[in-house]
C-alpha cells in the first residue's frame, strides 16, 4: 500500500492518520499498529482514522515519524500491516506465571525499542512483575537486553560511578560534590544522570544550571578523558533507550516494580561500561524506601545482579528522613553545591553524605583503605581540590568555570513560613516538600524551590523562619502556599502537647 505523506501537528509517539475509506478498504482499524517504510527505514505507528484530516491516498505522519523515516510532506511511503509480534505471546506466558528464557526477554525488549508493541502490551509486562517478580535469571537477562539493544559507550580503562535510587528532596546536588571529589584523584567517573520525574530536581536538572548536560557519547568520552569526570544527562545518549520507554509507561500507570527499577539503573550503567559502582539507598519516613528491612532486600538484589554482570559494587544505606542540605530545586541546589565546593564546608547532611559516597568509590578504586575513604574525600573537599576539579568539568561541558553562587538567578517571588510556637523541629515531610516545590514550578522552572532555615532537631522561637519558597510568578507562589496550608510540611512541637480536661 503506497500513500503520499502529509505532515500533521501531533507531538507524541509516532502517529499515522488514514482516511476512513482507506482504512475500511484495507481492513485497518483504529489504534492498529502499522509498519511505515521509506527504503530501508521503518517505523511502527499507531493508526488514527479520520474523515477530514487526510484525503484518500494520503497518510498523515507526525514529526517523530517523519524524522525516523527521513521523509517530507509530498513524499511517498509504503504501509504494511504486520502480524502480531511474537512478544505478545511471550507477555501472555508471563501473565500466566511462566518463566521466560533469555531469547524471550530479548524479544520483548527488541519489540519495545522498535515500536512493534504499544503501551498496552508494555503496561501488561510491567504489571506482571508486581504479583510475579522477575527471577534472578530473568532480571539479569532483562538488564543485558536493555543495555545492548542500543548504543554502548566504551572506555579503555576501568569506569566508576555512583547512583542514588532517589526519593529524598535535595538529593540531586550530592553528585555535584561527590563526582569532582572522586575525579580529582584521577579516577574515571563519567556520570550520567536523570532529569526529575516526580522529584523537584534530578542531578541533570541541577547541573544544567552550571553547564550544558545534553552531550553526545563522543563528547562525553572526550571530556571524560581530559578531566576524568562528567555530569551529563543520560536521556540524550541513545543508551538503554528501552528504559526510557518503560519509564514513560510506568509514569502513566503509576507503578514502579522493584525489579524494573533495578533493571533501569543497571542497564544504563552497563551501557556506559561501568564496572565499579556505589549504590545509594536513602532510608527514612517519606523516602522511597522507608524501613531497613526493605532496604536490605533491595541492597541484596543489587549485589546479586552486579555479581552476575561483572560489576564490583558497594551499597550505602543513607539517612533519608529529611531533605538533604538546605535547598530544594535546581538553581538553589546548584547555588548550595557551588558554595560548599568553594568554601570546603556546608550543611552537615550534604557534606557528610557526599564525602561518604565519594569515599566508598575511592575505596573501590584502591585510593583509600576500607573504612578510610570518607576521610580522604573530606580532605579533598576541605582543601578545595574538589572545587578545582568541578571548575574543569564545568568548563569542559561548556559552562563558565568562574561562576559564583550569587550569579545564579532564583525565583524572585518569595514567601517565608515562620514557626507558630516555640519548640523543636520534630519532622520535615519529604513528600510534602516535593509537592510544594513542584507547585512552585520546579524542576522546569530552574529558579523555583525552597530554602530551609531549620533542620531536624533545631530549636526555634515563635515567629522564627522555617523555610522560604521561591517562585517566578505570583500564581506559582500562591499554588505552593496552598499546599503548605494543606500539608503543614514542618512540624514544630513544644514541651506541652496537650492539657486535659
Amino acid at each position: 500500500m503506497r500513500f503520499v505523506v502529509k505532515k500533521i501537528e501531533l507531538n507524541d509517539k509516532p502517529i499515522a492518520i488514514l482516511n476512513y475509506r482507506d482504512a475500511l478498504q484495507y481492513g485497518i482499524p483504529q489504534s492498529r499498529r502499522i509498519r511505515v517504510l521509506n527504503n530501508s527505514r521503518v517505523v511502527y505507528a499507531e493508526v488514527l482514522v479520520s474523515k477530514t484530516i487526510v484525503d484518500q491516498g494520503y497518510i498523515g505522519l507526525n514529526e517523530p515519524a517523519l524524522n525516523l523515516l527521513r521523509v517530507r510532506e509530498g513524499d511517498t511511503v509504503i504501509v504494511k500491516i504486520p502480524p502480531n509480534p511474537r512478544s505478545i505471546h511471550v507477555i501472555h506466558k508471563r501473565l500466566h506465571g511462566e518463566r521466560l528464557s533469555e531469547d524471550e526477554i530479548r524479544t520483548i525488549v527488541e519489540d519495545v525499542v522498535s515500536g512493534a508493541i504499544g503501551e498496552a502490551e508494555i503496561a501488561a509486562f510491567l504489571s506482571s512483575q508486581i504479583p510475579i517478580p522477575l527471577s534472578n535469571e530473568e532480571l539479569t537477562e532483562l538488564i543485558k537486553a536493555m543495555a545492548y539493544a542500543s548504543e554502548v559507550v566504551e572506555f579503555d580503562e576501568p569506569v566508576y560511578d555512583e547512583h542514588s535510587i532517589g526519593g529524598v528532596p535535595g538529593n540531586s546536588k550530592v553528585a555535584l560534590l561527590a563526582v569532582p571529589t572522586v575525579a580529582s584523584t584521577g579516577i574515571l567517573i563519567p556520570k550520567t544522570s536523570s532529569r526529575a520525574i516526580t522529584s523537584p530536581a534530578g542531578t541533570a536538572d541541577t547541573m544544567e544550571v552550571l553547564a550544558p548536560v545534553d552531550l553526545s557519547p563522543e563528547e562525553i568520552k572526550k571530556i571524560a578523558k581530559k578531566v576524568r569526570g562528567t555530569l551529563v544527562w543520560g536521556g540524550g545518549l541513545n543508551i538503554a533507550i528501552a528504559d526510557d520507554i518503560f519509564i514513560e509507561v510506568e509514569r502513566k500507570i503509576m507503578i514502579d516494580p522493584l525489579s524494573q527499577m533495578i533493571a533501569s539503573i543497571l542497564s544504563k550503567k552497563l551501557a556506559m561500561s561501568v564496572n565499579n559502582l556505589v549504590i545509594d539507598i536513602p532510608v527514612g519516613k517519606g523516602a522511597k524506601v522507608q524501613d531497613y528491612a526493605t532496604a536490605d532486600k533491595i541492597a541484596g538484589l543489587f549485589i546479586n545482579q552486579c555479581g552476575r554482570l561483572g560489576i564490583t559494587v558497594r551499597v550505602a544505606l543513607t539517612f533519608g528522613g529529611e531533605p538533604i542540605g538546605r535547598t530544594v530545586g535546581p538553581a538553589l541546589e546548584a547555588r548550595e553545591a557551588l558554595k560548599t565546593l568553594i568554601e570546603g564546608k556546608g550543611s552537615h547532611s550534604l557534606v557528610d553524605k557526599a564525602v561518604n559516597i565519594a569515599g566508598l568509590v575511592l575505596e573501590l578504586a584502591g585510593k583509600a583503605d576500607r573504612g578510610q575513604g570518607e576521610k580522604l574525600a573530606r580532605e579533598l573537599l576541605v582543601k578545595r581540590r574538589s572545587y578545582s576539579k568541578m571548575k574543569e568539568i564545568i568548563e569542559a561541558q561548556g559552562g563558565n568555570p568562574n561562576i559564583k553562587p550569587d550569579d545564579i538567578p532564583v525565583g524572585d517571588k518569595t514567601y517565608t513560613i515562620t514557626s507558630p510556637l516555640e519548640g523543636a523541629v520534630t519532622h520535615i515531610d519529604n513528600v510534602a516538600i516535593s509537592l510544594i516545590t513542584r507547585a512552585a514550578g520546579a524542576p522546569f522552572d530552574k529558579g523555583a524551590g525552597i530554602y530551609f532555615h531549620v533542620k531536624l532537631g533545631y530549636r526555634v522561637r515563635k515567629g522564627d523562619p522555617l523555610f522560604t519558597i521561591h517562585a517566578s510568578t505570583e500564581k506559582k507562589l500562591d499554588d505552593a502556599l496552598k499546599l503548605v496550608e494543606r500539608y503543614k510540611p514542618i512540624m514544630v512541637e513544644g514541651m506541652l502537647i496537650k492539657a486535659l480536661p
